[in-house]
């Protein structure tokens, strides 16, 4: 098998990915092989994904560096105008927002290698192989404050609350937060 990557911590990134598709063997060869140096993965497996729109998918990235140390793996498609976010395994089908699309289960993703770019994909932070996903409510809390900014910078008030993204079934009230796992 060729190198899937020059490091260990590439190395540890391409064998997290993988072991998201159900031959991983065939995924690592689809990196190495294909032209476009993508491979198509199942969410809701490892992950989801929430996209957002550029503008506001690299403001919510500003934020979230910020507030934690590194967050999940996030991807650009700069030809889609799309910011990806790879959040834990079930947070897509509860997930509400005006503009926010989500992949998961069910649903495949053209992934790039995590050591190089593609044809039009490529990573704003790499996955590291150690499972890191973005958590939903600091991601919530994020695409709050880049709204405000954003909004604020073009002179205009941010959106109504339900114009806003946020995880569907509030739970307020149930010791969670803004966050439920979904069950009553």
């Amino acid at each position: 098998m060729a190198d899937s990557g020059g490091t260990s911590g590439t190395r540890s990134a391409v064998e997290w990915l993988a072991s998201a598709a159900p031959d991983p063997a065939v995924c690592r060869w689809e990196w190495e092989r294909n032209p476009a140096g993508v491979a198509l993965l199942p969410a809701g497996r490892r992950w989801d994904v929430l996209m957002l729109p550029a503008e506001l998918g690299r403001g919510t990235l500003d934020v979230l560096a910020r507030l934690v140390p590194r967050p999940g793996p996030v991807l650009t498609d700069p030809g889609e105008d799309r910011t990806w976010f790879f959040v834990p395994p079930g947070t897509a089908a509860r997930w509400l927002g005006t503009g926010v699309r989500g992949a998961g289960r069910g649903t495949w993703v053209v992934v790039p290698h995590p050591g190089r770019g593609s044809a039009g994909m490529r990573w704003l932070v790499a996955p590291d192989g150690s499972g890191t996903l973005t958590d939903p409510a600091v991601l919530e809390l994020a695409m709050h404050e880049a709204a405000a900014s954003l909004a604020e910078s073009a002179g205009t008030e941010a959106p109504e609350e339900g114009a806003r993204g946020r995880p569907a079934d509030r739970g307020e009230g149930q010791g969670g937060g803004p966050w439920t796992d979904g069950e009553s």
